[in-house]
């Protein structure tokens, strides 16, 4: 059913006139009647009788008008819900607790006249896929795969390179220790169920292993944080890397402690990715957010791998 002719039905029965129809929606006469016509034929009914006042509902244009009104209401909120601007803008984060969800809550609270859509997509390609085909407008990701760049109509900015730190239990060797350094982590386990092989945080790990001789463990099926902070607290020869940022609660009883990494510290650099003719305005607003927000990059006395993003 063509939307021109239901609107031309509504203003026409709204004005009662069909002359008033034509000026309102800026159309001739007779293409209000042809519209009427046309729509009375794909329904197979009468919807006016012409009178000398003007042209009156009949019974059945009586029960159609407000199923038509409803029709172009609906229409006009499907064309709300994708016209830029006035969607919301959506944006990838790799979890709920991570320091990228911390940004987007800063970001909020800064522009709360902005909606927000708040996606979890699994690893870099998958949010890529994602910012090309617009399901997405944004990205949160750590590190592009080694060897595998991002596609040229992909921009993207680096927003916070967070310190990882070391959790333990506290029966742990270290648990006591204010620091450590990744040289004293060298023969000591770490448990870090979480890491897929083929991601970007697989090969950050791969590489920060390579670099300094480390031994993580990605064993055993990843039940969620609590089940590891459950094991930890109860396993005094484990240990595993926590972002400095991620927002854990366990209970008081766990005894567990966050100990910072030095000499030097290992960061995880955190980068925003869009599509380079994206148009939604509030993509820049938050560009612009993140960039006065931003933590200092590639300080003195921290490690990342060689390959992250970077434009």
């Amino acid at each position: 059913m063509d939307l021109d002719t239901v609107r031309t039905f509504v203003a026409a029965a709204e004005s009662g006139q069909f002359q008033t129809a034509a000026v309102d929606l800026a159309v001739t006469q007779q293409a209000v009647s042809k519209r009427i016509a046309a729509l009375e034929r794909d329904l197979g009914v009468r919807l006016f009788t012409r009178t000398p006042r003007g042209a009156e509902l009949t019974i059945d244009g009586q029960a159609f008008l407000p199923h038509a009104r409803e029709l172009l209401r609906v229409a006009e909120r499907a064309v709300e819900s994708v016209r830029t601007g006035r969607r919301p803008l959506r944006v990838d984060v790799i979890a709920s607790r991570s320091a990228q969800s911390s940004l987007m809550r800063g970001f909020h609270r800064a522009h709360p006249e902005i909606d927000l859509d708040v996606v979890m997509l699994f690893d870099v390609e998958a949010a890529v896929a994602a910012i090309r085909s617009g399901a997405i407008d944004a990205s949160f990701r750590a590190v592009a795969m080694p060897g595998r760049p991002l596609p040229e109509d992909i921009e993207s900015v680096r927003v916070l390179d967070e310190p990882l730190q070391l959790l333990t239990g506290p029966a742990h060797v270290l648990a006591g220790a204010r620091s450590v350094t990744l040289a004293q982590l060298v023969g000591h386990r770490i448990w870090m169920p979480g890491i897929v092989p083929g991601t970007e945080w697989a090969a950050y790990y791969d590489d920060l292993v390579a670099e300094f001789g480390l031994t993580i463990e990605a064993t055993g099926p990843n039940f969620g944080s609590d089940a590891l902070l459950d094991t930890v607290a109860d396993t005094p020869a484990l240990a595993t890397f926590m972002s400095e940022q991620t927002r854990l609660v366990w209970p008081s009883g766990y005894g567990l402690r966050r100990i910072p990494v030095t000499d030097p510290t290992p960061v995880y650099p955190h980068s925003l990715l869009w599509h380079r003719d994206n148009p939604h305005p509030a993509l820049a607003t938050l560009r612009t957010h993140l960039a006065t927000t931003a933590a200092g990059h590639g300080e003195a006395g921290t490690w990342m791998p060689d390959w992250v993003i970077q434009r």
